[in-house]
């Protein structure tokens, strides 16, 4: 499955292959929350982001409850987000920031690319295999913009 997450104003776009809309990512009031909206603009998931600037932290949650935990282990030398759920561990890692490479139970099932945009936003290329999808996982690339956005960005 082939996806494009794109920053449009103070929300994120989900798009397939075919610009068709799936899912919007859309910031919830002041504090760091954003919540995943399908086409029908059905409340999906809620990305919450803790910690600080140097180790970022998410939490997604799923109907009141910690779904996945969300980890920055490394912003420079071994760029690389941990996500960890029931009977589920996500690597994503990269040695640039630019490109990640999504492990799921240390099995490789896809990869998330940063593209620069003409107005300075980035754009992400999600490529991931079919089975290993679901629908937080567009969140990622979101985790990774607010973990590696500036720094990509300067």
């Amino acid at each position: 499955m082939e996806l494009t997450i794109a920053e449009k104003g103070s929300k994120y776009v989900v798009e397939d292959k075919k610009s068709r809309l799936l899912y919007t990512v859309k910031k919830k009031g002041f504090a760091q929350r954003y919540i995943l909206l399908d086409a029908s603009n059905y409340n999906l998931y809620t990305l919450i982001q803790e910690g600080d600037v140097k180790k970022p932290v998410f939490s997604v949650i799923l109907n009141d409850s910690l779904f996945l935990k969300m980890e920055c282990k490394s912003l420079f030398l071994d760029p690389t987000i941990t996500a960890e759920g029931k009977d589920m561990k996500y690597i994503i890692k990269s040695k640039d920031r630019k490109n990640f490479e999504i492990i799921l139970n240390d099995v490789s099932v896809g990869t998330i690319k940063t593209k620069f945009g003409v107005s300075g936003t980035f754009q992400y290329d999600l490529e991931i295999v079919n089975t290993a999808f679901d629908d937080y996982i567009p969140l990622f690339a979101v985790a990774i913009d607010k973990a590696f956005g500036d720094m990509n960005r300067s």
